[in-house]
């Protein structure tokens, strides 16, 4: 039988959430190196040595803010692996990433305006591999076409910069998913599977 949560628990993970929510937000609109872990802590109305509690670094912070984005991204990479079929793999890794893609768009939006963080991406464990694997795994049903590669890059980087797309934002989730899985089927030639 395992033990309920405590209230302390709780309040301190919802204190780290709220803490991983405005540095992202701060990092979007002041830049990852524009902000301070004492904007952090005025934003939320704590002090800095509550943000301390927490982390150490603004980098600490940056990694746990692309944390589930990496899990998610792993996740996906694993399931598509598992396919039968290099099409089965394709479909399977298009579709989990689109959903990642829409999941974490704020986070890809900060990637996208903030160079400042990509020297920081590459020192995360497996970043290319997180990177190479989904090209992979899109470009394996297109083998003998020469532009395998490049079609799996631009279905991947152009999903990932237009569900960041402040534009799609009045759009409802499930509309701009069926709008990306569309292209990325095109750019890939994938057809859309049949439903039963």
């Amino acid at each position: 039988m395992t033990a309920s949560p405590t209230r302390e628990t709780v309040a301190t993970e919802s204190t780290r959430a709220r803490l991983l929510d405005t540095a992202l937000e701060l990092f979007i609109h002041r830049g990852f190196a524009g902000t301070s872990l004492q904007m952090i802590a005025d934003q939320l109305g704590i002090t800095k040595a509550a943000v301390y509690h927490h982390f150490k670094t603004r980098d600490e912070i940056l990694a746990s803010v692309i944390r589930p984005a990496v899990e998610d991204v792993s996740a996906v990479i694993a399931e598509a692996s598992a396919q039968r079929t290099p099409t089965a793999r394709a479909e399977r890794m298009l579709v989990g990433w689109v959903d990642v893609a829409i999941r974490h768009r704020s986070l890809i939006t900060l990637l996208q305006v903030d160079p400042g963080v990509k020297p920081l991406l590459k020192d995360q464990e497996n970043a290319s591999i997180l990177l190479e694997q989904p090209c992979d795994l899109l470009a394996g049903h297109l083998h003998g076409t020469g532009g395998a590669g490049i079609s799996a890059q631009v279905a991947l980087f152009g999903i990932a910069v237009a569900a960041a797309k402040p534009e799609v934002r009045e759009l409802a989730d499930e509309e701009l998913r069926d709008i990306l899985l569309d292209v990325g089927r095109r750019i890939l030639g994938l057809r859309r599977p049949r439903t039963a």
